[in-house]
């Protein structure tokens, strides 16, 4: 059987103004449980200094399969779809493999 390759996510967020609080506290649920999912590794949320209506999400899985399985989750489709992408004015997704 093939190893799998881990998968690490860097999602550049830009929040409408005035909607910060409600993001990141929204944020820390879909936190909470993703880093429940089997295949997750880590979940880190980050603020950008210069700009905090800026986040960078930063995620980490064990494969594909793990990531498919967090973008299907109903935490993910309800508040991330549902609440939270309204409540953006941009959003930049990468998948990456890490090389070190």
């Amino acid at each position: 059987m093939e190893k799998q390759q881990i998968i690490h996510v860097f999602a550049t967020w830009k929040v409408r103004e005035g909607q910060i609080d409600k993001v990141l506290n929204l944020l820390k649920t879909v936190r909470a449980e993703s880093i429940k999912e089997t295949g997750n590794l880590f979940y880190k949320i980050h603020q950008s200094i210069s700009e905090p209506n800026i986040l960078v999400l930063a995620e980490g899985y064990t494969g594909e399969a793990a990531v498919a399985e967090h973008r299907n989750s109903s935490h993910y489709q309800e508040l991330v779809i549902g609440e939270i992408l309204p409540l953006l004015e941009n959003r930049e997704v990468v998948l990456t493999i890490p090389l070190d």
